[in-house]
Order: structure tokens, then C-alpha cells, then sequence
């Protein structure tokens, strides 16, 4: 898939130049989807260092393994001393009761369309579509899922096309061009400048 997207994408000369500089890119789907986002909800508004020692508290407390019944089991007591603020232990909450309800279920993915599991992520508190499209892209490993309102994106395309337009739409529609590989387009994207992809996905 990788080299196949590589060779596609290359048809878009500005971005050949970078895919020729930057190599062959890979995405790897991580199954463990639930710790993946709580995750997500920790490094929320955080500088890395300040979330990862939060995380890695957290990650102690549930004997090194974050599973909806464990985060179900910690108090808001016990979670607030780990460093989270009142705001994400409910997020947390409201994440570990709808897996364990299967409101969200991991096992329902290989079936659902990218849309779909969008719509049924962005439920959960405190996930955003950002955060679903990061979530497609590094842990369904999702070939066609284009972030446009991710600012390194934003940045990457103003800079590289010298497009002045960044609204959503109007980014939507440029990335058409890259269809049906605007995952790794994006991996480009992220690639040809200081951004990078966001850690931990």
C-alpha cells in the first residue's frame, strides 16, 4: 500500500519532490484503540512532558495496562492526585462507559466506513474530529482521511502551493487531488516542513 500511495501521489510534482526526499512512508494500525484515546485526552492543551508523566501515572495506576474497567475503578480523587483536571477524568469517564457499554465497539471497525466511526467517536466527550481523524489515520491505519483543519497541514499547503484560501472546504476540495491516498499525503505533508505528525499516535 505504501509504495503503491507513493507512486500515485507522485503525480503531484510539488509533493514527488518531498515523497523522493523523504522516502517510503508506513502506516501500522495499533489495535489497542481504547488507550490510544485516552491518550488523546491526556496530551489535550499539555506540553509533551507534562502529559507523558501524567500518562505514565495514570498507566501505573492501572498495573500497566489502561482498560475501560480499570479507569472505571479509579476515583476522581484517585485521578485528580495523578495530575488530570476535573474536565478530562470526566471525558475519561464518559470514554470508558461508552466502550464498556458498546456505545463504541473496536469490533464493529472493519465494517463501518470512515464517517461513520467519526459520528460515533466525536459522541464521547472531549473527542473532537481532529481527534477521530488522527485516530482513523494512526490507529485504523485509514488510507484516505485528510485533516484540514490540522494547522501543520494548514501551514504545509500555504507554504508548498501558495494557496491563501485554508478553509475547510476550500481544503477539502484541493485535497481531492490526492484521492485515495490523502493519509499518506498528509504523512508528506507533515514531513516537509518542522511539523511533524502529532506524537503518540
Amino acid at each position: 500500500m505504501s509504495e503503491k500511495a507513493a507512486l500515485f501521489l507522485k503525480k503531484d510534482k510539488k509533493l514527488g519532490y518531498i515523497i523522493d526526499k523523504n522516502g517510503i512512508v508506513e502506516i501500522k494500525p495499533k489495535k489497542d484503540y481504547f488507550n490510544v484515546l485516552v491518550v488523546s485526552i491526556v496530551y489535550q492543551q499539555l506540553s509533551g512532558a507534562s502529559a507523558s508523566a501524567i500518562y505514565g501515572r495514570l498507566k501505573e495506576s492501572c498495573n500497566d495496562k489502561v482498560t475501560p474497567e480499570k479507569i472505571e475503578e479509579l476515583s476522581n480523587r484517585e485521578m485528580r492526585k495523578l495530575g488530570l483536571s476535573r474536565q478530562k477524568i470526566s471525558y475519561m469517564n464518559d470514554l470508558a462507559k461508552k466502550f464498556m457499554n458498546k456505545e463504541v465497539n473496536p469490533r464493529k471497525f472493519h465494517s463501518q466506513s470512515d464517517q461513520e466511526i467519526i459520528e460515533e467517536l466525536v459522541r464521547i466527550r472531549g473527542i473532537g474530529r481532529w481527534t477521530a481523524e488522527m485516530f482513523l489515520m494512526f490507529s485504523l491505519a485509514r488510507p484516505d482521511i485528510f485533516p484540514a483543519d490540522d494547522l501543520g497541514i494548514k501551514k504545509a499547503i500555504e507554504r508548498i502551493y501558495g494557496l491563501k484560501d485554508l478553509s475547510t472546504k476550500k481544503l477539502d476540495l484541493f485535497s481531492l487531488r490526492w484521492k485515495p491516498y490523502r493519509t499518506y499525503a498528509s504523512l508528506y505533508l507533515w514531513k516537509s516542513g518542522d511539523t511533524r505528525p502529532p506524537k503518540n499516535w
